[in-house]
């Protein structure tokens, strides 16, 4: 096996991916295929963190177009989040590996609180390490969660796993035409407004020097390769 370019990385998927043919919803089909990726790169001596979206179960925008309170729609989705993580917690610890999901919003009965240093030593022992509900607070998005998880526990790549194969400049299910970027600086995507992560998520990447790699989670070799160093998906650095 080819030397490992990362030890340690964090994982951002979206609700999406544990979701049914309709878009919605938890398919537990779905949910052990995306537990054989992450068992796939664990069982490289890869520490896996995960933070995973809630898009299959709930869109805040849903509820904002109907006059709900945007803090409402916000921790509504954090709970939906902690659903998806249980889910791919449940589907991961089935195939043998070891998980340990922490919320930020405190709920003892299903989940670690969320702290730092017991996050760490889990991913030291060789545990899965999925974060539910977001940052804890209203008004940021999974993938800003994602980016301040990354950062706190020394991950060394965020990997931004969706279901295309990178960074396009436009639609590539709308434009045939559209061009992939093999990498990008930070003040590109921000300059650019591309759909890599929300801006807060990419300001907080590029001031910690963290790299964003942007994958095809359902490539069977995507991943993998990457983590091997071999030139997959788009990378987003300094």
């Amino acid at each position: 096996m080819a030397d490992l370019k990362y030890k340690r990385v964090l994982l951002k998927l979206g609700g999406e991916s544990l979701a049914g043919p309709n878009g919605f919803g938890i398919d537990p089909e779905r949910a052990e295929a995306v537990a054989a990726r992450v068992k796939d790169i664990r069982a490289m001596g890869i520490e896996v963190a995960i933070v995973i979206g809630a898009g299959n179960l709930w869109r805040g925008k849903q509820g904002l177009e109907h006059g709900m309170e945007r803090a409402t729609a916000d921790y509504m989705g954090m709970m939906g989040t902690v659903m998806n993580a249980m889910a791919l917690m449940d589907a991961l610890e089935r195939g043998g590996v070891y998980t340990r999901v922490q919320s930020a919003i405190e709920m003892r009965a299903v989940a670690e609180p969320y702290i730092r240093r017991r996050a760490i030593r889990h991913l030291e022992k060789g545990r899965v390490v999925i974060f539910g509900a977001g940052t804890g607070n209203p008004f940021f998005s999974t993938d800003t969660a994602a980016a301040l998880r990354a950062v706190e526990v020394d991950a060394k790549v965020l990997i931004k796993a969706t279901k295309v194969d990178g960074v396009y400049d436009s639609d590539p299910q709308k434009n045939p035409d559209a061009r992939k970027f093999d990498s990008l600086t930070y003040i590109d995507v921000l300059n650019r407004r591309l759909s890599v992560m929300d801006s807060t998520a990419i300001s907080l990447c590029m001031d910690n020097s963290l790299p964003i790699l942007v994958v095809n989670l359902w490539d069977p070799y995507a991943l993998e390769r990457a983590l091997q160093g071999e030139k997959v998906g788009t990378l987003v650095s300094a």
